[in-house]
């Protein structure tokens, strides 16, 4: 991967890209008031078991059939991706938190990517069957999308998505706990061999799975929370 290609792609997974994820907290306030989550070796746990049967096991597999889309040029992968991780989603709130952050991706690398050959043309297509209500526009397949179409490896989009999502977890949980940046990193720190191992694993573009009932449960339990700092 040159250079270009490399800046192209990191500006979707910079906390500075207007997606709107700062608003979601994908089920962690809830847990959080709940006690599940109450330090950041509860956070630890809570985020590594997350990964290893959620959101690497599901979202990733999303990401990486989203990216062969583009390089085989056949819309209907990332379509039938969209539709499949839109039923696994249970939690009403984190599947529209989804649907919004992916729209805003695909919004803003549609328009940029006008006037190149190939690769515009599956983000266009994609687009336009998202505003017509045939596909929901998940994050993971328009960021899985979009890094395919800026020339990042398979495994390189997975990474990325992986990571994005461990940012904005931490973030979430440096306005709910008392964990300071220096935590926060070493945090990041300890999960890059686990977004490694799951991004190698995503290459074959496995059925996705998803067995994190702890998690959705919260999730679910989010929009009956009292008092709340997030959306989700």
């Amino acid at each position: 991967m040159d250079t270009i290609s490399l800046i192209k792609g990191l500006r979707f997974v910079d906390s500075f890209f207007p997606s709107g994820g700062y608003a979601f907290s994908s089920g962690v306030e809830a847990a959080v008031q709940g006690g599940a989550v109450g330090n950041a070796e509860d956070l630890d746990r809570y985020v590594t078991d997350l990964f290893r049967s959620g959101t690497g096991q599901c979202e990733a597999v999303a990401v990486a059939r989203a990216w062969m889309a583009v390089t085989s040029d056949k819309l209907q992968v990332a379509k039938d991706a969209d539709l499949e991780l839109d039923a696994m989603k249970l939690c009403r709130e984190t599947r529209m938190a989804s649907r919004q952050m992916g729209r805003q991706v695909l919004k803003i690398a549609t328009e940029q990517q006008k006037g190149q050959q190939g690769v515009a043309a599956i983000l266009t297509g994609y687009q336009a069957e998202v505003e017509a209500g045939r596909s929901p526009g998940h994050l993971a397949v328009s960021l899985g999308l979009t890094l395919g179409a800026c020339g990042w490896s398979q495994e390189g989009a997975v990474a990325a998505y992986l990571y994005q999502s461990a940012v904005g977890l931490v973030s979430a949980a440096l306005k709910l706990l008392p964990i300071g940046q220096r935590e926060a990193q070493r945090l990041l720190e300890s999960w890059l061999p686990l977004i490694e191992d799951l991004s190698r694993e995503r290459e074959s573009g496995p059925t996705m799975t998803s067995w994190v009932p702890v998690q959705d449960i919260y999730a679910m339990r989010h929009s009956r929370l009292t008092s709340r700092l997030f959306r989700s």
